[in-house]
C-alpha cells in the first residue's frame, strides 16, 4: 500500500456502495480520509430547507455509524470550504482529495475555484459522478442545443444503452496513522432548536440502509401497480426514494440495476408496465438536473421569457391559507399538511396544491417553490424548479397553460373514498364521501351529524374555483399576447 493520504470529501452522495469517489480512493491504495464540511452559506440563495437540514442530520449519522463499521470515521468540518479541505489535508498529510459532482448553479462555480485552488497547493483534485445516470454536457439534440421536451430526451437516455453496474461497498477502510481533528456532529446545528420533527422521525429512516429497505420494499411489493397507484395518495403506491436521491444514500445505477431485475423476475400482470413507467420517472429526475445545469437562471427567473408579462397577484393572504392547509378545498389543504408534518407530499397533490397557489390564487410560482424548499425532506433544486415551472407553464416541456387542475375533482377522481383527506383533515373524517371534497356544498343536516360547522371547524373556499379558473385564462392570455407581439416585432 502506498504511503500518503486521499481524502474524500462526502456532499450529496451519504453512501457507500456504488460510490465513485470512494472507489477511486481506495484504488489510490492510500489510507482514506472520509470528510463531511458544513457551509451553507456558499448554497448562496438555496441554502438547505429546515426538513433537509434534519434529514442532513440523521444520515450524516448513519454514514459515520456505517465507516465506523469499517474501522474508520467521518471528519466533520465546519466551513468555509476551502480551508477547512486545506486544514484537514495538511493534518493528514493527504497526497489527494475526490468527491462527486453536484450540478446546482452555485455549486459548480464554487467547486471550479475549489479544484483549482487544490491543484495550485499541490494536492490531486478529481471528481466524478455518482448521481445521475448521463451527464448533463453528454447529450445535445440534433442542433446541437439543449433538450426542452422530455420525450426525445428520454429516447437519447435509452440509446445511450443501460447504466453501467453498481459497484459493492468496501469491506474495510484503510485508515491514516493520525486521524485529523473533528468538530462535532451537533455543532453543524441541523437538528431544530424547538422539536417539530417528530412526523417525519415516525415516517423516514434516513441512511443508506434505509435507501436500500425502501427500495425493495418498493421492488418486490408495488412495482406492478405503479402505474395506477403512483396517482393514488390514498394508497401507498409510490417509491418513496426521492429524499434517499437526493441525499444520495442511493444511486440511480442501484435504482435502474434493481428495478429491472425486478421486472425480468416478476412474472405478475403489470410488472413490465410498472417497470417502463417507473424508470421513465427516474428519466424526469435526469431531464431536471439537464434543464437546470443548461439553464441556471430558471431557479428564480422563468425559462419562457414572455412569462415576464404575466399579471401575478401578491396575495400574502391566500399564501398563508394555502401553507397552513387551511384554503377550504380538502384535497389541497390535506397535501399542505401531510408536508407540514411528514416534510414530503404525495405528487400527484403536489400538482394539485402548486395549480392551485398559481392559477386559482395567481401567486407568482417563485413563493410556491420556496415553501416546498423549505419543508420538502426532499427538496432538490433541480426537481422543485423544474416541478414548479411545469406546472406555470413557463419553463420546458410545459404543461399546457389552459391546463387548470379542479381540486374538486381531482380529489374525487384519485382519493376516491376520502381516505386521504380524512388522514389528512381529520376535521371532515365524518363526511360522508360524497361530500369530503366539497363540503361546502353538503347539506346543513349532514354537516351537523359529522359535526363541521364551516367558517368554525374547516374553512369556507378562499375562492370560486370556476371564478379563478376564468381570471387564470384571462391573465395566461397576456403572455400569449405578448408572445404574439414580439414574433410580430421580429417579423
Amino acid at each position: 500500500m502506498s504511503t500518503g493520504t486521499t481524502i474524500v470529501w462526502f456532499r450529496k452522495d451519504l453512501r457507500l456502495t456504488d460510490n465513485p469517489a470512494l472507489q477511486a480512493a481506495i484504488e489510490s491504495q492510500r489510507a482514506v480520509v472520509p470528510l463531511y464540511i458544513w457551509c451553507p452559506d456558499e448554497e448562496q440563495a438555496w441554502p438547505p430547507g429546515g426538513a433537509s437540514r434534519w434529514w442532513l442530520h440523521q444520515s450524516l449519522a448513519a454514514l459515520a455509524s456505517a465507516l465506523g463499521k469499517l474501522g474508520s470515521r467521518l471528519i466533520i468540518r465546519c466551513g468555509p470550504t476551502l480551508p477547512a479541505l486545506l486544514e484537514v489535508a495538511g493534518e493528514s498529510q493527504a497526497e489527494g482529495i475526490v468527491w462527486n459532482r453536484r450540478y446546482e448553479p452555485s455549486v459548480i462555480e464554487r467547486d471550479s475555484l475549489v479544484k483549482a485552488e487544490l491543484k495550485a497547493h499541490g494536492l490531486a483534485a478529481a471528481s466524478f459522478n455518482a448521481s445521475l445516470l448521463v451527464e448533463p454536457w453528454a447529450l445535445k439534440t440534433k442542433t446541437g442545443t439543449p433538450y426542452q421536451v422530455f420525450t426525445p430526451f428520454w429516447r437519447a437516455i435509452l440509446n445511450a444503452g443501460s447504466p453501467a453496474a453498481p459497484s459493492d461497498a468496501p469491506d474495510t477502510l484503510a485508515t491514516p496513522p493520525h486521524w485529523p481533528r473533528s468538530d462535532d456532529l451537533a455543532d453543524c446545528a441541523l437538528e431544530p432548536r424547538l422539536d417539530w420533527a417528530k412526523g417525519m422521525r415516525d415516517q423516514w429512516t434516513p441512511g443508506e440502509a434505509g435507501a436500500l429497505a425502501q427500495l425493495a420494499e418498493f421492488a418486490d411489493s408495488a412495482l406492478a401497480a405503479y402505474p395506477e397507484d403512483r396517482n393514488r395518495p390514498d394508497r401507498s403506491g409510490s417509491s418513496r426514494l426521492s429524499a434517499h436521491l437526493h441525499f444520495g444514500e442511493i444511486g440511480p445505477r442501484q435504482i435502474w440495476a434493481r428495478i429491472q431485475q425486478q421486472g425480468e423476475m416478476d412474472n405478475r400482470p403489470g410488472a413490465a408496465a410498472g417497470t417502463e413507467t417507473y424508470l421513465r420517472e427516474i428519466g424526469w429526475r435526469e431531464f431536471a438536473h439537464h434543464l437546470l445545469f443548461h439553464f441556471p437562471q430558471t431557479t428564480e427567473q422563468p425559462l419562457r421569457r414572455d412569462f415576464a408579462a404575466f399579471p401575478w397577484i401578491d396575495d400574502a393572504t391566500g399564501l398563508r391559507a394555502w401553507q397552513r392547509g387551511r384554503t377550504g378545498f380538502p384535497i389541497v389543504d390535506a397535501g399542505m399538511r401531510e408536508l407540514w408534518e411528514t416534510g414530503w407530499m404525495h405528487n400527484r397533490v403536489r400538482m394539485i396544491a402548486a395549480s392551485f397557489l398559481i392559477k386559482d390564487l395567481l401567486v407568482p410560482w417563485q413563493r410556491g417553490a420556496a415553501w416546498f424548499w423549505d419543508t420538502l425532506v426532499d427538496a432538490d433544486l433541480a426537481n422543485n424548479t423544474l416541478g414548479w415551472q411545469w406546472t406555470a407553464g413557463c419553463g420546458a416541456d410545459a404543461a399546457p397553460y389552459f391546463r387548470v387542475f379542479n381540486p374538486i375533482s381531482q380529489g374525487i377522481k384519485f382519493d376516491p373514498h376520502g381516505n386521504y383527506v380524512a388522514r389528512w383533515v381529520p376535521e371532515l373524517a365524518k363526511l360522508p364521501v360524497e361530500w369530503i371534497h366539497r363540503p361546502w356544498e353538503a347539506p346543513a343536516e349532514v354537516l351537523k351529524a359529522a359535526g363541521v360547522v364551516l367558517g368554525v371547524d374547516y374553512p369556507q373556499p378562499i375562492v370560486d374555483h370556476a371564478v379563478a379558473r376564468q381570471r387564470a385564462l384571462a391573465a395566461f392570455e397576456t403572455v400569449k399576447r405578448s408572445r404574439q407581439a414580439g414574433a410580430a416585432s421580429r417579423a
